[in-house]
């Protein structure tokens, strides 16, 4: 296979809202390159990046895949991520790979949930960003509605660099804006330059400059010389149009119809010659490795071998593929290389260049590309290998907080080892997802992005694992507290022949300020029970306080205070005084007025501003009260807390109340008592639950 200079190579994440036309232009990018001989269609279940059993039945994107294209001498290395919100932790992983970010929109359907999300994680990760309007062709398509909501969302770095020729129906090319010659496209999508059509002359003209106008805003210099002249030269123009999408200070917009690949080889001419190289972005922040110092590394093809690893695939019949790109240096063939994460040597074996799963072996990686390594043992997603002698690591990546918890269980007895070590597995693919096995809650606990991605997982389970699987409700950890004060004294005296058992403390109880925990104070004077017991007096109160006599839910922010007490010269032990505290405590725990404590959470939800009044109206209903409302372009974020209890299964509710189009991100807050009505349910459930164990 042909070697690239890392001046020849464009990295490119292809990202943007489901059935935004993703994949398809991916696959005309394939076709048009020559790359694939066969146009592939997603409804067909035929195209190169959807090759997963799982993808071609749902017809969607699951997994970020890898695939290579050479247009005129450029490699472009793409990346085709999912554009489910479920699935947003591949794109997090992703961008970090790339050197732009193609936002692919719909023209049917605009601006979506994933578009804005998209655009945000590459400002995140200071990624230049492009947009590629599809669906052109589409009946009843215009693209002007599309352009100004991005610009109006985007502001006007959004700027078209071509305009489309025809729309909807009528779509059949595109007009260069730099080179003002307009480019028809036939059915395999191959170019023709032709003169802008007459009827369109003052159009292009009007739109050239401004795009002009905008490059020029790109730089003070050319700004100068723009508002002296009016114009640019050709060579002034390349320079700004780099700088400004380097910069983050142009997206350029780009319109195609990618089901016939129309459009597709005028943006890969634009691309090979305007969008940065991995030479331009220069070098790479990262952190020396255990510590949050800053650290440097450039990327130079002849310096220290960087690499890092942005997904991790089980592969059948070949093992674990790490898909890698090469920041500095040269990944070779026998290399050692250190994972500065796991801590521990990796031996580079085969290499591969990656077309989804077709694969073809390569003897090195350069600076800038991509590729796959295999079977590596203690590598997996975000990790850097690189050399021993000079570390280097990337901050850890932070992925979203889930907004979806479910209990699984297996459905078979005996497979709850199997349950352990699929989930366990397929965290190494994906790592957005967390397991928790509560002990507290004697539940195995899933706490996922979406409520697609652990359908996803129970399927995999199946079909990789062997073990079939029931999903529940999560159970509530709820807490109990006391919000009154109480004094008890408490005698364990038991005879029963030979030696007995005799302990005897008083306790005061008083409520503490929540979260503040348990605090056990010894304030006994004159030795009235002895010191060596005292410490026994403490274990039986931390016993009893695991499970509280409302609902069996572990007892919290409470002080006790042991003032006397006696003991016996014989019969006294650590038992008898374990269990004088106990039972103390259970006493003075119903005598200090005690309630139930349920999990508050702190959600933000971004939803399209026509929702905003059913989302709050959603969010009274569950008990939520509303912090805030922050309206941003075309959306609001509302703000609130809501009970645990009330969210279970609310992404799906946020997706049906907004038409797909809005979001949530939820993380703990606090702790606060639970209404009475609802707390006497609980209270209730509880008796019953126990009374039917007996």
């Amino acid at each position: 296979m042909k070697e690239y200079k890392t001046e020849q190579i464009r990295n490119l994440a292809l990202c943007g809202h489901n059935s935004c036309g993703k994949t398809t232009f991916a696959e005309a990018i394939l076709h048009v390159t020559g790359t694939s001989s066969r146009f592939g269609k997603v409804d067909e279940g035929t195209t190169v990046s959807d090759f997963a059993d799982e993808e071609i039945a749902r017809r969607i994107s699951i997994s970020a895949t890898l695939l290579h294209a050479d247009h005129k001498g450029t490699k472009f290395n793409l990346i085709d991520l999912p554009g489910f919100p479920d699935l947003i932790g591949e794109t997090v992983a992703a961008l970090q790979a790339v050197d732009i970010g193609v936002i692919v929109v719909s023209a049917t359907a605009g601006v979506e949930v994933v578009t804005d999300q998209s655009f945000r994680y590459c400002e995140k990760y200071g990624l230049p960003r492009t947009f590629v309007i599809t669906k052109l062709d589409k009946e009843h398509v215009e693209y002007r509605p599309v352009l100004e909501k991005l610009q109006h969302i985007y502001g006007l770095k959004a700027a078209p660099v071509q305009i489309p020729i025809g729309e909807a129906l009528t779509f059949k090319g595109v007009v260069d804006l730099l080179k003002m010659k307009a480019y028809t496209f036939d059915a395999n999508g191959k170019a023709t330059e032709e003169e802008v059509p007459v009827d369109m002359k003052d159009e292009a003209q009007a739109a050239r400059e401004k795009l002009v106008e905008s490059i020029a805003e790109a730089d003070d210099k050319l700004l100068e010389k723009f508002f002296e002249s009016g114009e640019l030269t050709p060579d002034e123009i390349t320079h700004g149009l780099r700088t400004g999408i380097q910069k983050h200070a142009l997206y350029p917009v780009f319109f195609c119809a990618p089901i016939t690949a129309s459009g597709v080889s005028t943006f890969l001419d634009f691309a090979a010659a305007y969008f940065p190289t991995p030479a331009d972005r220069g070098e790479i922040v990262g952190v020396m490795p255990g510590t949050t110092e800053k650290k440097i590394r450039k990327i130079d093809p002849a310096g220290v071998p960087t690499a890092y690893v942005f997904k991790t695939v089980s592969e059948p019949h070949v093992g674990e593929l790490s898909l890698i790109r090469a920041f500095s240096g040269k990944i070779s063939h026998g290399d050692e290389l250190y994972n500065t994460a796991s801590e521990s040597s990796e031996k580079i074996g085969q290499i591969y260049v990656m077309n989804g799963k077709e694969r073809k072996e390569i003897p090195t990686v350069v600076a800038g590309d991509m590729g796959a390594l295999v079977k590596l043992r203690q590598t997996h997603t975000g990790d850097v290998l690189t050399s021993k002698g000079d570390l280097f690591a990337l901050p850890k990546i932070e992925y979203p907080s889930p907004v979806v918890d479910v209990g699984i269980r297996p459905l078979s007895k005996g497979d709850e080892e199997k349950i352990s070590s699929g989930l366990s597995r397929l965290r190494e693919e994906d790592p957005t997802f967390k397991v928790m096995a509560d002990a507290e809650l004697n539940q195995t606990l899933i706490f996922a992005q979406g409520e697609l991605q652990v359908d996803i997982l129970v399927k995999k389970l199946k079909e990789k694992f062997g073990v079939d699987v029931e999903l529940e409700k999560p159970r509530i950890p709820y807490r109990e507290t006391i919000t009154g004060k109480a004094e008890v004294q408490h005698k364990y005296k038991k005879q029963s022949g030979g030696r007995g058992q005799y302990g005897d403390v008083y306790i005061r109880m008083s409520p503490r300020k929540r979260g503040e925990g348990f605090e056990f104070v010894n304030a006994i004077v004159g030795g009235v029970i002895p010191g060596k017991f005292i410490p026994s007096v403490e274990k039986g109160v931390v016993e009893a306080m695991k499970n509280g006599q409302l609902t069996g839910s572990p007892v919290v922010d409470f002080q006790v205070e042991l003032f006397f007490g006696s003991s016996h010269s014989v019969d006294s032990s650590d038992m008898a005084f374990k269990m004088a505290g106990l039972f103390a405590f259970r006493d003075a725990f119903e005598k200090c007025s005690p309630v139930v404590l349920e999990p508050v959470y702190n959600i933000e939800v971004r939803v399209p501003e026509e929702f905003t009044g059913d989302v709050m109206g959603d969010i009274s209903s569950r008990r939520g009260r509303i912090s805030g409302m922050n309206p941003e372009s075309g959306y609001t974020v509302v703000k609130a807390q809501v009970p645990q209890a009330e969210l279970y299964k609310y992404s799906t509710q946020i997706k049906s109340l907004t038409q797909g189009r809005g979001f949530y991100a939820r993380d703990f807050s606090h702790y606060e008592e639970v209404p009475r009505e609802i707390q006497e349910r609980l209270i209730e459930e509880y008796k019953k639950a126990r009374e039917s164990e007996k």
